[in-house]
Parts: structure tokens; sequence; C-alpha cells
């Protein structure tokens, strides 16, 4: 499947802002069954500076700095992507979950895409009892790695609400949590905190996912919208799977990866600082239409 994307981010300010300094994590990146065709980011105003490369994870980074005075700063991505995925594995004759757990503990790689990253608490999935003894329901002993992880997702997606005023990106995974209500955002971490917490590796996955406009009506432009979920270490013959417990599905070429990291701090958007009087209203609109 080939997708065009387009995702307009603007920063509206109600006073001109002197200077600002930004951190972009918006283009999409290559591998795991996808392929960037072509891509572009622009921006406006003109930075005076702008750097772009890739994070230790491999994601695209762009870094600007605005010194002249704006009262708007608009973000547009551009991109071309090719996403086909190999089939996922049978769930059921995946290795033992305390097998993968064993085997991730005792991996020695710094690799960026070594579970020995993902093993551990980071900055927005902390050590959540209760999470982990919701996991631990789906992990009889000797269960299949990537069966008891799809149970796990399928009950996220039962037990949780879909409701984007529960939260905000602030919101704490244990609050989340207790108040069984939140977005895509929350449900990936969730999930991660869950499966760390019984020692196996999960990363955070920000991206796309196509959707689809019910019989009858027409697609509406820029009405879909930025998504996220996780990426479960099933082992060294297998490696990642993707899990999105928003939906309940192991992901496939419906989904389009910009980033990847160990919470949605490591992938952010936008991180920075904007110096200056005023509030600030963000508008987003997001197209993702299949071309072929």
């Amino acid at each position: 499947m080939i997708y065009e994307l387009r995702h307009v981010t603007t920063y509206g300010y109600s006073r001109p802002v002197p200077f600002s300094r930004c951190i972009l994590r918006l283009l999409p990146r290559d591998g795991a069954g996808q392929r960037v065709l072509q891509s572009e980011l622009l921006i406006a105003p003109r930075p005076a500076e702008r750097n772009d490369g890739l994070c230790f994870f491999g994601n695209h980074m762009t870094t600007i700095t605005i010194t002249k005075p704006h009262r708007e700063l608009k973000l547009e991505m551009r991109a071309r992507i090719e996403v086909d995925r190999p089939l996922p594995p049978h769930a059921g004759l995946t290795r033992k979950w305390e097998d993968v757990a064993t085997l991730a503990l005792d991996s020695r790689s710094l690799a960026p895409d070594s579970p020995a990253h993902h093993l551990y608490p980071s900055r927005l999935v902390p050590y959540v009892p209760a999470v982990v003894d919701y996991a631990r329901t789906s992990f009889d002993a000797g269960r299949p790695v990537l069966e008891a992880a799809c149970e796990l997702m399928a009950r996220i997606r039962r037990d949780f609400t879909y409701d984007p005023e529960a939260t905000e990106v602030t919101t704490p995974l244990a609050e989340a949590f207790e108040q069984r209500h939140g977005v895509c955002q929350d449900f990936a971490h969730i999930m991660i905190a869950g499966l760390r917490g019984l020692g196996l590796p999960a990363a955070y996955i920000s991206g796309y996912i196509r959707t689809i406009p019910p019989p009858g009506q027409k697609r509406l432009e820029g009405a879909d919208a930025s998504h996220a979920w996780a990426m479960l270490w099933c082992g060294p013959e297998i490696g990642w799977v993707g899990l999105d417990p928003t939906n309940d599905l192991i992901v496939a070429d419906d989904h389009i990866v910009t980033a990847f990291g160990r919470d949605y701090a490591d992938v952010a958007p936008l991180d920075g600082v904007v110096i200056g009087p005023g509030t600030q209203k963000v508008g987003v609109a997001v197209d993702v239409v299949p071309v072929g």
C-alpha cells in the first residue's frame, strides 16, 4: 500500500512571539516494512537556524530557531510512503513469555533496536503495581508471549473508554489507568507498563492509522489524526511486533510509523521553548490517503 500523508500543525499566538526554539519529530522513518518514497517539512516563518538529523533511535529530528517576531508558527509535513509489512507470526507458536523475558534480560546489545532499552521504567512509563497486576492476568505460566499480549491488548480495548476529554498529554499513567478513560497515548503507555512490569521489552510508537469513513459518507479532508501504539519484542527470531490496544489490532499495512522510543517523551512531535507574552491556540489537520 502507498500512502500520501499531510500533517499541518498551526500555533497561533495572541501577541507577537520574539523567539522560539523547537525540536520537531514529524518526518516518518524507514524500516520495519515501511519505505519513505518522498518527504518534506515546511516551516513558516522561515527559521534563522535549521538542523536536520537522527536521534539515537533513528527517528528524524529537526531543530529550529526562530528569531523573527511572529503571531503564527505553521508546520507542514508531506510524505509519500510505501507500507508492506510481513504477516505477523501465529500468536500461539511464539516463545513462552518467561523465555522471552530471560532472553531480553540477558541481551548485551546496545543497538538502537535492542530490547535492553525498553525493559525498565522510563520518564512517562513508571512502575505501577496495579497496572502490572492487571497485565499479569493474561500471562499464565508457559503461555506463548504474543498470545498473552494479544489477550492483554483485547482487554484494554474492552475495559477502557476512548475519551479525548478525559486526559491531557501530561496526565500520569496511573491516573489514566484508574479512571479507565483516555486516548491512544494513554492506552499505549498502560500496555507498555504492564509488559515491562512482567520483564518484557515494550516500546512506544507514534504515527498514523488509515481511517475509513462510514458507508455512504465522503472522507473529510483534514479529519484523520495522529496515532500511537505499543511494540513488543517477541524474541530474536521474530523481533518486534506492533500492537494497537486502542483498536485491538496487530499492526499491519494500515499503520504508518513516524517515530520509535521508550515512551511519548522520546517521540513528541514538538518540544521546545517559546518566549513571549500572551496565549496560544493549536490547530491540527491530518490526511492519510491511500493512492496505490
